[in-house]
């Protein structure tokens, strides 16, 4: 059996539901009832008040499922009403069977005309798995009527319209208040559109055979905080500066002395060692006055820069940088150091410039910065943001951050890592700068590339939660300091 803190796809899940089919004999009928009843169970534990349900089916068999529960609302005495798309009876041996036993308990399936009536909760069984396109006619309107009526929504497995697989929302999609998966968890639910539409995301396992997961594997693993504790043990009693590491972080340009200072203190605040701090000379004193355990250098051209570099563990270069001359010199530099690097913000734009692999370095682009990196639009890089982070790594021979809502860490020749926190309230300038610092700081400090990446990656965005405990809007890079320190110790954090 499979870990279910991983991801999968939609071809995995087909995999799944065939091979456990054929092993049961049933032809499918076993994990339709289960689901079905898994649902049932489901509404009855967050909404046990309804009275009224409300189920809408496709012709499908995540219609099939929607008929399962629904018979099981009838049998318990609950006011049912179902209603399909018009000219799209069950069309699949397993759908037929559930409407027809759902009319034989006394239920009535009526067409969607132009309006829903009122119920307590609503139940999404239109689409399942697979569906990759935009509803349309009155599939749509379906959706549209859906959407417009004020009770809660469960979707069934996938909320209908969003691409299991992508993230994306092509066209309209229901938007849920809770979305029961069955089997496993899917990978496209937690990145990019699907966070907007498909709200808490349970999984009903249901009851396979173990021989049924044979061949099967992950598409992504699921991070979330419990991954920190193995990757950020308690510091050793006699441990000194030296074994935590020296990062060295290059940038601010005129105007931008900001950025640098705020990558800095997040790699001390995440637990480097040493850190110095190469910028433009009249950012020195300011941020000797901010950070004065930063030992600050004044590099108006690369010549003092190498003496930095034999010094460091890891560079960190980017934030604040800019693409001018003085950018441009300090970039190339540091490109042929062989220290490890973590790459990000104008850095990247340099290197989209004049692309070439950085074995072993880190890069942390946005959408927009991997467009650049790709020669494709943003809209691209959304459209599957798995792909887009794959298609980095295997390109620049490097682990990629691909930031964004459900950012994703790849890196050639692995399973991708989703990173399962952040806030809306993390778009905001300079939050990639703390970042950049964070995951130099873990690199420095000994972890692998790819683990100094998800794991700073998920340290950055669950202290984002934990900052925005008093709300998003407003949420500051530096309100994330605080709540870093105490997260980067995760013995020590409830």
């Amino acid at each position: 059996m499979a870990n279910l803190a991983d991801l999968f796809d939609s071809a995995a899940a087909r995999v799944l539901d065939a091979q456990a089919s054929a092993l049961a004999g049933d032809g499918g009928w076993g994990l339709m009832a289960q689901a079905g009843q898994a649902a049932w169970h489901c509404l009855l534990q967050h909404w046990p008040q309804a009275r009224r349900v409300g189920v809408v089916v496709g012709a499908g068999n995540n219609g099939g499922d929607g008929y399962v529960l629904a018979r099981h609302a009838l049998q318990a005495g609950r006011e049912v009403t179902v209603v399909a798309l018009p000219g799209r009876p069950a069309s699949t041996a397993l759908a037929q069977r559930a409407a027809s036993e759902f009319r034989s308990a006394g239920g009535i399936v009526t067409d969607f005309a132009d309006a829903l009536p009122v119920a307590d909760v609503w139940v999404d069984a239109l689409f399942g798995l697979g569906f990759d396109r935009a509803p349309e006619g009155v599939a749509k309107a379906l959706i549209d009527a859906l959407n417009a009526q004020p009770a809660p929504r469960l979707a069934l497995d996938v909320a209908s319209g969003v691409d299991a697989d992508r993230g994306v929302v092509p066209g309209v999609a229901v938007k849920a208040t809770l979305t029961l998966q069955f089997i496993v968890p899917h990978r496209g639910l937690y990145t990019g559109d699907a966070l907007e539409h498909c709200g808490q995301k349970p999984l009903a396992p249901l009851q396979l055979p173990a021989a049924a997961w044979q061949g099967v594997s992950a598409a992504a693993e699921h991070w979330t905080q419990p991954r920190l504790q193995a990757l950020l043990p308690p510091r050793r009693a006699n441990t000194h500066k030296g074994e935590s590491g020296h990062v060295l972080c290059v940038g601010g340009n005129h105007g931008s002395g900001g950025a640098i200072a705020m990558a800095a203190e997040a790699a001390l605040r995440a637990g480097a060692g040493l850190l110095s701090l190469g910028t433009r000379r009249d950012h020195v004193g300011p941020l000797l006055a901010r950070l004065p355990e930063a030992m600050t250098h004044a590099l108006e051209d690369g010549a003092a820069l190498p003496a930095l570099l034999d010094k460091a563990t890891v560079v960190a270069i980017g934030p604040g940088l800019g693409q001018d001359e003085w950018a441009r010199a300090l970039f190339m530099r540091v490109l042929v150091s062989p220290k490890p690097l973590v790459v990000d913000a104008d850095a990247l734009n340099l290197l989209a410039q004049d692309p070439r692999a950085l074995p072993g370095a880190i890069l942390t682009p946005h959408p927009g910065e991997a467009a650049r990196l790709l020669g494709c639009s943003s809209a691209d890089i959304q459209a599957n943001r798995y792909a887009s982070a794959q298609a980095l790594a295997e390109r620049f021979h490097a682990v990629v951050v691909l930031k964004g809502a459900g950012s994703i860490v790849a890196a050639p020749a692995q399973t991708p890592r989703l990173i399962a926190a952040g806030n809306p309230g993390m778009a905001v300038g300079g939050m990639g700068d703390l970042l950049t610092g964070i995951i130099a700081s873990l690199r420095a400090q000994g972890l692998a590339a790819f683990d100094a990446a998800a794991a700073g990656a998920l340290l950055h965005a669950l202290a984002g939660d934990a900052a925005a405990i008093d709300g998003a809007r407003g949420l500051l890079p530096t309100d994330l300091l605080a709540p870093l320190r105490r997260l980067a110790n995760p013995d020590l954090s409830p």
